[in-house]
């Protein structure tokens, strides 16, 4: 045989022979990083970076932790120290948010808000999360009068931050009530995109008289928009007006939305529910009365209000807001007894608001009525009576009378002015 033929064993290189060595010193070179982690992230700066003197992370939160040391002590050094931290973290990784944002607010502290601006613009652009970036930016906004950029950032705040709402809430209020020519439009448009905080805003409002003027003013800004109030936040506004004795504003607001379109009645025909209220009727939900709309046993295809009424307790079945002008009307409306004695029972009335001048009190089912049949009613609204409630009542008797009874085709037509 060939002696070049015969295998020869090769000695194990060093590397062999070394690598139970090195994969120890690397297990325990990890095991050092996995624990020195905590450290870095929880440890108190000045701890930390004792361990880890060139981790960006750790720079960043000495930074931090000067700033905030300044801004206690009001200590112009602390600043320094601040700012010298964060841009030795930056400049071992370059796209560090919090770094960027120490580094702006301090030159904000130094008086170069120019400098400062543009640094923390970039880093609100960076991160919608870093708040201290954005909240400077929305007082640095409004001290230069640029609300838009201003509630821009604001917005960026409140989508994040449900504890910090009702501070910036109260900005948007203030600026609008303040400055409503610029600020309103701007609010108009943060709201008209539907933001998570669109409702909580408005809910924010109706608080105080200022408060709802603005909200007044929102609705007609946003009918122009693409998210108009809808009848439900519509109605809120309505409502919170009336309740603030605020009759004519809630006139003017309808009439500039032209919702609902003005007339005598809305839904008179119990079949549109679009009206919002208080100019939709508002069904009684009341002990003693079971107040529905729902198609009439012999006209099915034709809904109509339903009262079943125990004939005893006071009962307040159905109302809407009526803007009639002063003048002489007459109420029409169709009737029918399905049992029991409803004409003794069920009345009309109609009573100025505000106030509680009454106007007209007339049954409101013709004596023994069972079939359909139509109810006619006349009277006059006096010239200090801007608003007008139109209900349907209860006029008990001293002891229990089932009664049930359908009412449909409600209408008021003008007849003439008070001196005709």
């Amino acid at each position: 045989m060939d002696a070049s033929a015969v295998p020869v064993a090769r000695e194990p290189g060093r590397f062999a022979a070394y690598a139970p060595y090195a994969l120890t010193v690397g297990a325990v070179w990890l095991g050092w990083q996995i624990l020195l982690q905590p450290v870095l992230q929880r440890a108190p700066p000045e701890i930390a970076i004792r361990a880890a003197p060139g981790s960006p992370m750790v720079l960043r939160r000495a930074a931090e932790a000067e700033f905030a040391a300044g801004q206690k002590t009001n200590n112009a050094r602390r600043y320094d120290n601040a700012a010298a931290l964060a841009r030795e973290a930056l400049s071992r990784a370059p796209f560090n948010v919090r770094a960027l944002r120490v580094v702006g607010l301090s030159e904000a502290r130094a008086g170069r808000d120019s400098a400062a601006d543009d640094i923390l613009t970039l880093a609100g652009n960076w991160s919608l999360r870093d708040d201290p970036a954005h909240a400077w930016l929305v007082e640095h906004r409004l001290k230069r009068g640029d609300y838009a950029s201003a509630f821009a950032h604001a917005d960026t705040l409140v989508r994040r931050r449900e504890d910090i709402r009702p501070e910036v809430f109260r900005l948007f209020t203030v600026a609008a009530t303040q400055d409503g020519a610029r600020a309103l439009p701007e609010i108009a448009r943060l709201v008209d995109a539907r933001p998570p905080w669109r409702q909580a805003y408005f809910d924010s409002l109706y608080g105080t008289v200022e408060g709802l003027q603005v909200a007044a003013n929102l609705a007609v800004l946003l009918q122009r928009g693409k998210a108009p109030l809808t009848n439900q936040e519509l109605a809120q506004v309505y409502l919170h007006l009336l309740e603030k004795g605020q009759v004519e504003a809630v006139r003017t607001i309808r009439a500039r939305l032209n919702r609902p379109p003005v007339s005598a009645v809305s839904n008179g025909d119990f079949g549109d529910a679009a009206a919002p209220q208080p100019f939709q009727w508002r069904l009684g939900q009341e002990a003693g009365a079971v107040v529905e709309i729902v198609p009439d046993d012999i006209r099915p295809s034709d809904p109509a209000l339903r009262i079943d009424y125990d004939g005893y307790s006071t009962v307040l079945f159905a109302e809407q807001l009526l803007f009639l002008t002063p003048g002489r009307y007459r109420l029409t409306a169709e009737a029918r007894a399905e049992a029991g004695e409803p004409g003794e029972r069920l009345v009309w009335s109609l009573t100025c608001s505000p106030g509680d001048l009454r106007v007209l009190s007339a049954p409101a089912v013709a004596r023994s009525a069972a079939v359909w049949t139509p109810v006619s009613t006349e009277f006059t609204v006096p010239a200090a009576c801007p608003g007008q409630w139109l209900r349907i009542e209860s006029r008990g008797g001293d002891r229990r009378m089932p009664t049930i009874a359908w009412i449909d085709h409600v209408a008021i037509t003008e007849l003439g002015s008070p001196n005709d």
